[in-house]
């Protein structure tokens, strides 16, 4: 599935603003603190301090392994949230598994939402606006709503008011982000819709989750489809086992998929026949992400 590298670029310019000594951001009232309110901005992870009163302490070291794999492969899906305490540095407010996995998978830098000082306002609404945008995806939409809970503290209900939206609609939207990491790429890259995400998300297993999804990816399941697929599962858990699979990939290509994602910066997919044909899958994330690809390939 697509890295989830192009949510992190949106915030490289915004990065470079805010290492500007001449303009530092300190307050929301501060000169372009509208730019960086709401926004998802890509720091040095070295900039970060964990906060000294995190309630938590102990982490597991084969769950945040886990997570550092999948961060390797599909990049940092929810950004941390931190609070800017000075020139350049900052103070995790949320997200400490997420920002140690990182560091785990080597990362030198993590997408994260900076709070500022008197932006509570201001952040509520970026978010509710950004809410409001047509284009955003389903996991997009899902974050957003989260952040409303967690960084306003609002209920599910005044959130409700807050964004003009139906109570079960918002929690069928939350729901989404108990999905296995991949599948909520796979939703923000358009491979599958929030309609098979809803059926999905009621099989609590992630690895059948995934077995389920790469089901409906290889035989371009409808949502109707894969409703019944899951109730079938839900009856009998094996069924799961009797679909078909896809034709193996030869090693030729395999050997050359992990090259091909490291040169386009991006996950490369491929599509076999029985015949023994393929399909190379490059995915693009915006204008700027196609451009970038097409000056490679020149």
């Amino acid at each position: 599935m697509a890295k989830a590298t192009h949510k992190q670029a949106l915030g490289r310019g915004l990065s470079a603003l805010l290492k500007d000594p001449d303009n530092d951001i300190k307050s929301a009232s501060d000169k372009n603190a509208e730019k960086v309110v709401g926004s998802i901005v890509e720091l040095e992870i070295e900039s970060i301090e964990v906060n000294p009163f995190q309630p938590r302490t102990n982490f597991n070291e084969e769950a945040l392994n886990e997570l550092a794999s999948s961060i390797k492969e599909l990049g940092v899906i929810q950004p941390i949230t931190v609070r800017k305490t000075g020139f350049n540095t900052f103070q995790l407010v949320s997200g400490e598994r997420r920002l140690r996995a990182s560091k785990l998978a080597g990362l030198k830098t993590v997408p994260a939402y900076i709070r500022l000082a008197n932006d509570q306002e201001s952040l509520e609404m970026a978010l509710v606006e950004n809410i409001q945008r047509q284009d955003l995806d389903p996991i997009e939409i899902a974050l957003s709503y989260q952040r409303l809970i967690d960084e306003i503290s609002l209920t599910q209900e005044q959130l409700s008011e807050r964004v003009g939206k139906k109570r079960s609609t918002i929690t069928n939207y939350l729901r989404l982000l108990k999905l296995d990491p991949i599948i909520q790429t796979g939703m923000r890259d358009g491979f599958v819709s929030m309609g098979h995400g809803r059926a999905i998300i009621n099989i609590e297993n992630k690895k059948d989750q995934l077995d389920i999804y790469e089901k409906i990816i290889q035989s371009s399941l409808s949502v109707r489809e894969t409703e019944n697929l899951v109730r079938k599962y839900q009856e009998n858990p094996e069924i799961t086992e009797a679909t078909p699979k896809s034709p193996s990939t030869p090693d030729y290509v395999s050997e050359s998929i992990g090259q091909l994602t490291e040169f386009f910066s991006t996950k490369v997919d491929v599509k076999m026949a029985k015949n023994g044909k393929g399909r190379l899958i490059i995915p693009f994330h915006s204008k700027e992400d196609f451009i970038r690809l097409k000056k490679l390939l020149k």
